[in-house]
């Protein structure tokens, strides 16, 4: 099960860039700037309900390569919710996010370590983003109440109503937005696979 896990998306590359991380702190070249890590998953859990509702379930886009990165990233995902191939984020998302967010932080923070602490706390993150939705399409049951709770959360998205329970990790921002029902309130679309219509729109 783990080991399925880092073999696909950036999993295995956001690992090595935390352990990475951490090992030069430990080791003394770099200083452990725990705040910085903090921040770094706080933005994460930040975007995860913007990047889902509004990026990833955005209208389909009339740039042929645009709309196949749509496919990519989310559309092909509710079409086969059950392939791990089209489960993950794929590194050609991450690392554009990153130097992104890396040169933003640049200016404010112009240090090599601070910066890869600030992207080594959303590698964490999105880790346990990856992890979270991992769990919640493949046949296992979590240990936890929360993790079966959470679990149930995000297959009400992909199996009742796309248009609700956008949070993968945490419901909070549903509440916020109004994109959250109960289960039994909710009415059922029948469009959770073809989003926006057929797979090729």
């Amino acid at each position: 099960m783990i080991r399925e896990f880092f073999r696909h998306g950036s999993n295995a590359a956001l690992a090595a860039l935390i352990a990475g991380t951490l090992a030069l702190a430990a080791c003394g070249v770099w200083h452990f700037h725990a705040g910085l890590f903090a921040l770094g998953a706080l933005l994460f859990f930040g975007s995860e309900y913007g990047y889902h509702r509004y990026a990833f379930h955005a209208p389909p886009a009339k740039q042929k390569w645009v709309l196949f990165l749509q496919h990519r990233l989310h559309y092909d995902h509710h079409v086969e919710p059950a392939r791990l191939d089209l489960l993950f984020l794929p590194l050609w998302f991450i690392i554009p996010n990153y130097i992104l967010t890396g040169a933003v932080a640049w200016l404010i923070w112009p240090a090599w370590e601070k910066i890869f602490f600030l992207l080594a706390g959303s590698s964490a993150a999105i880790l346990y983003y990856e992890w979270v939705h991992y769990v919640a399409h493949i046949p296992y049951k979590p240990r936890t109440p929360w993790g079966r709770w959470i679990k149930k959360y995000h297959l009400w998205h992909h199996f009742k109503n796309e248009t609700l329970w956008f949070g993968v990790t945490n419901p909070s921002f549903d509440f916020f937005a109004k994109t959250y029902r109960g289960v039994d309130e909710a009415a059922a679309t029948g469009t959770t696979r073809r989003l926006f219509g057929a797979k090729g729109d």
